[in-house]
């Protein structure tokens, strides 16, 4: 089976989030079943490009991967990508699109289709209510119409990685001839086996060992909820005063001076640490230094960080939106709020005040991960999937 995935991001543009991660764990683990898997994409990385060799085979972990130049941003578009892809789309058994908006998913769909080939199509969340209501300019819209929802319709499956992301897909009127729902995974042994020392990062970031550390990890952006966790966290510390909010995330959106004014706002610049992105060590720390993780989003197609935070045990608060929160809440593995500052400082208050309550749901977590979140298990459901497209098209 060879497999082409086209991604217009791929490693180690970590800035752009959780799919970056699990876009090439997925690959990674392709590989290892047997498949062949090379990746198409491109060199951007924010406003900068990233160091990586240009149109030659550079492999990690097994994965065959290419970048390209980028040559036109709006679009993320890649002038030598067009041509490798008019050349080389016949020379594989299926195309795995992981973008929606861009060139990626218009130039791969457009060369699936002209060489017969079948082709999936991976909206990673973009296609959710509360990001199309909040980036649908009129110039979207016209795309979406003409071109986009021709890209979707010849797609032989929409991937979701959760039923709420199909459901606002389907509410949406947006054409699929088949969907297909696997979450993404994520190796639980690396967060169990890999084991930072404690205290290790409160030392790196002078976080006192006598105050409880609320953690937010993701991307900067309005929909990750600030406009709920900031007040709600103001609430938090009258009630539990040695209490300190560690944000760690990447600022692509400019969307730290917003934070920055909400903290201004309800006077708790004292009690809120940034730290940047956090990879590797520092990341994994973060989580076990940490006594509750919460992500009050408006949208949020699954939520990595989300399960991260689980398979090191620690304790969640997410909101409704958060693609995992049903399997959180029929698992009692985190607390499940509508999305409101009051419902948002009474369950962070309900962990922080509790460490037996924090480490009981922080176990059922762990133990949820390994069992519907294993990357064995989810590349397997892959394969079975891509083997079935292939053999009808």
């Amino acid at each position: 089976m060879k497999i082409l995935h086209i991604v217009p991001t791929y490693l180690p543009a970590y800035r752009y989030g959780g799919p970056i991660k699990t876009v090439h764990e997925l690959n990674k683990r392709l590989v290892k079943n047997g498949a062949e898997v090379i990746v198409y994409t491109t060199n951007i990385d924010g406003k900068g490009v990233l160091d990586v060799p240009l149109g030659k085979e550079v492999i990690i972990d097994g994965v065959k991967v290419y970048y390209f130049p980028i040559t036109f941003r709006l679009w993320q578009y890649s002038y030598l990508l067009h041509r490798i892809l008019a050349k080389n789309v016949k020379n594989f058994d299926l195309i795995h699109i992981t973008s929606v908006f861009l060139s990626a998913s218009t130039l791969g769909a457009y060369y699936a289709k002209k060489f017969n080939k079948p082709y999936i199509i991976s909206p990673r969340g973009s296609l959710m209510r509360e990001p199309l209501k909040r980036k649908s300019s009129f110039l979207k819209r016209v795309y979406i119409y003409l071109i986009e929802k021709k890209n979707l319709a010849g797609a032989a499956a929409i991937h979701f990685t959760v039923e709420i992301e199909k459901d606002e897909y389907l509410k949406n009127n947006f054409p699929f001839k088949k969907a297909i729902i696997i979450p993404n995974g994520l190796d639980a042994e690396e967060f169990e086996e890999k084991r930072i020392p404690l205290g290790f990062f409160r030392e790196k970031f002078n976080i006192p060992f006598d105050k409880k550390n609320v953690l937010f990890l993701g991307r900067l952006s309005w929909k990750k909820g600030f406009d709920t966790l900031i007040p709600a966290f103001s609430k938090v510390i009258e009630k539990e005063p040695k209490t300190i909010l560690t944000i760690a995330g990447g600022d692509d959106e400019n969307y730290k001076k917003e934070i920055e004014k909400l903290i201004k706002k309800y006077n708790i610049k004292n009690q809120v640490i940034f730290t940047g992105m956090l990879l590797g060590d520092d990341k994994i720390s973060a989580y076990q230094d940490s006594n509750v993780f919460v992500l009050p989003s408006y949208a949020e197609n699954f939520g990595q960080a989300v399960v991260e935070s689980m398979a090191c045990g620690l304790a969640v608060v997410v909101t409704k939106n958060v693609g995992i929160a049903p399997n959180i809440e029929k698992a009692a593995a985190g607390l499940v709020i509508e999305k409101g500052e009051k419902q948002l400082t009474e369950a962070i208050l309900k962990i922080l005040s509790n460490p037996e309550l924090a480490k009981k749901i922080g176990e059922t977590a762990r133990q949820l991960v390994k069992i519907e979140f294993s990357w064995p298990k989810i590349a397997n459901k892959f394969i079975k999937e891509y083997n079935n497209l292939i053999i009808k098209s």
